[in-house]
C-alpha cells in the first residue's frame, strides 16, 4: 500500500505530486514495491487526484480516493486496508509516497516474513519508520485505531511487545521529504496545481 493522499503543505503541494526530474514519485514507488514482489498494489489518493491520474502510471495497481484525506493518514490507512478484500492476502507493507530514498531492498527485509499476525517495522538510526509490515489479524485493530496524523502509531504503541525492528540503515535512506530544504536534496518539484484538482 502506498500511501500518496497528503496536501503537502509544507512542501508547496501535495505529496502525490512531486516529481524527480521528469518521473513522479509515486510511479518510482510503484516501481520499488514492484521489484520488491508486491503481488498487488495498492494506491491511496486523495489531494489533487485527478491531476496524479494524469501524470502517474497507475495502471498497474488499485486506486482508491480518499475523499477525508483532509483528516490525516489514518484515514487513507483504513481506506487502503478496506480496499484489500481479497481473504488470501495474509499481510499488507505500507509505504509514505513521500520517500525518494526507500529502496527494493528495504521493502524486501521488512517484507520477509508475511504471517498474518506479524507487525513489522523498519528502524532507522533506531527509530521506527517505513516501510511497515502489517498482518491480517492486525487490520480491524489498526484500522479502528488509526487517527488523524499519526497513522497506525496509536495500535502499535498498544502491541509494542509484538513489533519485531528490522534495521533498515544501511540499504535504504528513511528520510521523509516534509521541508523544502529536502526537496532540493532530492531534485524533487511540485508543478503547479490546477485550480480545481
Amino acid at each position: 500500500m502506498i500511501i500518496a493522499a497528503g496536501g503537502g503543505r509544507r512542501i508547496g503541494g501535495p505529496e502525490a505530486l512531486l516529481h524527480q526530474g521528469e518521473k513522479p514519485l509515486v510511479d518510482q514507488m510503484i516501481d520499488t514495491m514492484t521489484e520488491a514482489g508486491c503481488e498487488r498494489i495498492v494506491v491511496v489518493l486523495g489531494a489533487a487526484a485527478d491531476q496524479v491520474r494524469e501524470t502517474a502510471d497507475l495502471s498497474r495497481v488499485t486506486v482508491v480516493i480518499n475523499r477525508a484525506w483532509g483528516t490525516g493518514v489514518g484515514s487513507s490507512i483504513r481506506a487502503g486496508l478496506a480496499a484489500l478484500d481479497d481473504e488470501g492476502i495474509e499481510a499488507v507493507v505500507v509505504v509514505p509516497v513521500d520517500m525518494p530514498g526507500l529502496t527494493v531492498a528495504a521493502v524486501r527485509r521488512v517484507t520477509a516474513l508475511p504471517y498474518p499476525d506479524v507487525l513489522v517495522c523498519a528502524t532507522y538510526d533506531g527509530l521506527r519508520g517505513y516501510p511497515m509490515l502489517f498482518g491480517r489479524r492486525h487490520w480491524s485493530g489498526i484500522a479502528t485505531l488509526a487517527s488523524a496524523d499519526v497513522g497506525a502509531r496509536p495500535y502499535l504503541l498498544a502491541h509494542k511487545d509484538q513489533i519485531v525492528d528490522i534495521a533498515c540503515d544501511s540499504v535504504a535512506d528513511g528520510s521523509r521529504v516534509d521541508t523544502p530544504e529536502l526537496m532540493a536534496l532530492y531534485g524533487l518539484t511540485v508543478p503547479p496545481q490546477r485550480v480545481g484538482a
